[in-house]
């Protein structure tokens, strides 16, 4: 085994690697050749880090270095001066937005100070096309421990316990939907990941697979034990490329090392996986209509009950849950559901990973304990907001989810609380804005993503998701009417309650959601026939200089 004196970790995610983050790896790798540092140094590709604004990110150990949007120029500076001289390279250093001075390392970041890592535990840390590293920093053994010391029914015991809810919109515990799915009558039982990540500004799965592969496998094998499968599927976004190149070759290493296949580890165990690519379409995030696409059929949703656990994936019992969600199971089964428990709240243990996106300084992604503030979020971890501009409005839980305003700062982010805002957790994107954006425009753009993404089965969706585009396109017009507002409140009812599945279901909580707490701005709109930002164009055509 070779031993460096120094590795050198480069992001390798989809966002730094759009940043020519390949490039700067292999021209470290060169440099430290001519040099002949490369029997002393390392140079390694990982997941995110989750400064994704300032990437391509470098990280040199041992000491922690954490460098920020290095191009391929700076490499001869970094190598010769770090690696060589073990001078920092001060230029290159992050700078905390709120206070003048540079951050050097790991724990002196506030962005890190207040994340606790239990899903993005590797990611950034461990190359993640190296089961070696995986297993090195206790990869598969919460597999090894369910195998040789649990039952079945002691695995789905310890989720239940550990009050994990599912990550992906709905927090329905998880440890009951596996209790359910055990406790079912099948002829054959699946697992399924649900990776197909549809909503506009979510990435937080694309960078958990691209970081972290094998923590999916291995939740899938454990997962599999304990509600008596054999077979489990992982259905990802066809787009979604990196991922998937890495999670075929996580697959292929679980099974030459004996996690996947015939009698995992010895035991009487068997399970596989298989990879299956969708065709982009955002309402194949729904359980049932993926399992429509699984089966070789067009993505539309099925009437439940019967629910997946009782009738799922080719009619028989089916365990469904996305990839967030699933991360969390191996740290629990090796931790222990107590562990778990200490993180969060009382009634949505552990944490959340969220992906910042729109007017804030950081964006990018994070992972924070249940019940943090908003406030907290923006502000410490997130650096405020941009350019001295006021906060208006968060959209919490991705296109499907609430609009909150500042009076709503310090609500706790978990989904009891602000299920009682209006909100939800959903898919954790988080997309904050400043005072310069028009409420009702962006209302606008999130009912017109809903008529683009009906499937048209139902007609609430596919006709109440274009009736609410319509009216308030007018409203940005100058043709908004009395009674309007009225019809969209009615147009909610409507699709709430008599959708087919949640994409209709919640497509309006947007537009409803905004009307709460900026109505003044909807009813400028109307009566008064301008926009007080001063930002839709047909009004500011009208009133000379468009703000009220």
């Amino acid at each position: 085994m070779a031993f460096y004196r120094a590795h050198v970790l480069v992001c390798a995610g989809t966002n730094c690697s759009l940043k020519a983050s390949r490039a700067v790896r292999e021209n470290l790798v060169a440099h430290l050749k001519r040099l002949d540092l490369e029997r002393e140094v390392k140079v390694v590709e990982t997941g995110c880090f989750g400064l994704c604004e300032q990437g391509p990110t470098v990280v040199v150990y041992p000491e922690g270095v954490v460098y920020c949007r290095v191009g391929v120029a700076d490499v001869p500076e970094l190598v010769e001066k770090h690696l060589l001289k073990g001078r920092v390279v001060q230029r290159l250093l992050y700078r905390e937005p709120a206070i003048p001075k540079q951050v050097q390392t790991y724990p002196e970041f506030d962005y890190f100070k207040r994340q606790v890592r239990v899903v993005l535990r590797n990611c950034g840390v461990i190359d993640p096309d190296s089961i070696e590293e995986y297993i090195a920093h206790g990869g598969y053994q919460a597999l090894a421990r369910a195998l040789s010391d649990m039952r079945p029914e002691e695995v789905v015991e310890a989720v239940e316990k550990s009050g994990l809810r599912g990550r992906g919109g709905a927090g329905f515990p998880t440890g009951r939907k596996w209790r359910f799915t055990r406790q079912a009558q099948g002829f054959t039982k699946y697992v399924v990941c649900n990776a197909d990540e549809g909503e506009p500004g979510t990435f937080k799965d694309r960078l958990i697979l691209e970081g972290d592969p094998h923590s999916i496998v291995e939740a899938m094998a454990i997962a599999g034990y304990a509600v008596g499968a054999i077979k489990g599927y992982i259905y990802i976004r066809g787009e979604y490329g990196l991922s998937i190149q890495r999670l075929d070759r996580a697959i292929r290493a679980a099974r030459e090392y004996g996690f996947l296949g015939d009698h995992i580890l010895g035991s009487d165990f068997s399970f596989d996986l298989e990879l299956r690519m969708g065709a982009g379409a955002y309402v194949c995030g729904e359980e049932t209509a993926l399992f429509e696409s699984l089966e070789g059929r067009r993505g539309e949703p099925r009437v439940k009950p019967p629910y997946p656990a009782e009738k799922g994936l080719w009619g028989q019992p089916t365990v469904i849950n996305n990839v967030e969600t699933l991360a969390n199971v191996p740290p629990i089964i090796s931790q222990g559901w107590e562990w778990f428990r200490s993180i969060g709240t009382e009634k949505c243990p552990g944490t959340k990973v969220f992906t910042m996106i729109g007017d804030v300084v950081n964006r990018g992604l994070i992972e924070v304990p249940m019940g943090i503030t908003l406030r907290e979020v923006i502000y410490e971890l997130g650096g405020g907001i941009p350019n001295g501009r006021e906060f208006k409005m968060a959209q919490t839980g991705g296109t499907s989810g609430g609009c909150i305003p500042k009076e709503l700062l310090d609500v706790p982010m978990d989904y009891d609380q602000l299920a009682a805002a209006g909100t939800a957790l959903g898919s954790g994107a988080l997309l904050v804005l400043d005072d310069t954006h028009c409420i009702v425009d962006i209302a606008r753009c999130f009912a017109r993503f809903f008529v683009h993404e009906s499937c048209g089965q139902c007609a609430p969706c596919r006709e109440g998701t274009m009736q609410i585009y319509r009216i308030l396109d007018s409203f940005t017009r100058g043709e908004g009417k009395e009674g309007d507002i009225a019809l969209l409140e009615a147009l909610d009812q409507t699709l709430r309650v008599s959708s087919l599945c949640p994409l209709g279901q919640t497509a309006p909580l947007p537009v409803m959601t905004t009307l709460r707490y900026f109505r003044d701005e909807y009813e400028a709109h109307i009566r008064d026939q301008c926009c007080p930002a001063g930002t839709c164009q047909v009004l500011a055509k009208v009133q000379g200089q468009g703000v009220c």
